[in-house]
């Protein structure tokens, strides 16, 4: 059996050119590769904000891919950075992947979020009235702070400056779901059975080890969890990133291909 292809999913306030350095190696390994925007994320960075959005939920940006898998000849393993890493699972948890990887995801219905650190970087956007049905925008500090904080200030302010508008919905189901009736990021942990690869990071403040660590542990029946020392939350860029994702490459190959 030949290599499967890839989905890679991006996260919060972020466009498929995330995946850059990723996307390079992948296909240099031999594999094919998708790279879908999320709705109303194919748009230049620092725009207005796209009409609708506010009210985007998780399970819309589910949907969409989903329609997006079904369209390829095979199943893929999907990949899946914070916000995408909770994506790939509910779409892993949906049947849709032979397998599925999570770099410093977002946590599911269940694993509460809202640590100190991830509280600075949201706090603003929280005491927002309204803001589940409104787009939401991080300043460069809630950024700086919270996301970019293992990059130099050139590259954070450079990464900054390609960032998109996020539904405020999503952010309520991932920050909030305790209050969210219609339980949007919902998984149910103990039905799936793919192979998963969840990385996290030990410096990572948005979604902190102890976060990803405790989704991990809700699916250590079929997950390896693997944390990283020297790293924080963008793994797709910071020093190291090569040898990250030679490791989802060889996590893949050896699981799946």
């Amino acid at each position: 059996m030949g290599l499967p292809p890839l989905v890679l999913i991006h996260g919060m306030w972020s466009r498929p050119d995330v995946w850059e350095n990723y996307r390079v190696v992948f296909e240099g390994a031999g594999f094919e590769t998708h790279v879908p925007a999320l709705r109303f994320h194919d748009v230049e960075p620092h725009g207005p904000e796209p009409e609708g959005i506010g009210t985007v939920s998780l399970v819309d940006y589910a949907d969409d891919l989903q329609s997006l898998i079904e369209g390829l000849d095979e199943k893929p393993v999907l990949v899946g950075h914070s916000m995408g890493g909770l994506l790939a699972l509910m779409l892993v948890a949906r049947g849709l992947a032979r397998a599925g990887v999570l770099l410093t995801p977002a946590p599911g219905a269940g694993v509460l979020v809202l640590q100190p650190s991830a509280i600075r970087v949201f706090l603003r956007t929280l005491l927002t009235w309204g803001f589940w049905r409104k787009g939401t925008f991080p300043t460069y500090k809630e950024v700086r702070q919270g996301i970019l904080n293992n990059v130099s200030e050139v590259e954070a302010r450079d990464l900054y400056g390609q960032m998109v508008w996020e539904s405020g919905r999503a952010t309520f189901e991932i920050a909030n779901w305790f209050l969210d009736f219609k339980r949007g990021s919902a998984v149910p942990y103990g039905d799936i059975d793919m192979p998963l690869l969840i990385i996290g990071a030990a410096k990572d403040r948005i979604t902190p080890v102890s976060v990803v660590g405790a989704m991990a542990k809700r699916l250590s029946h079929t997950a390896t969890f693997e944390v990283l020392p020297d790293n924080a939350h963008w793994v797709l860029g910071e020093k190291g990133w090569e040898k990250i994702a030679e490791r989802c490459v060889e996590w893949i190959k050896q699981t799946v291909a």
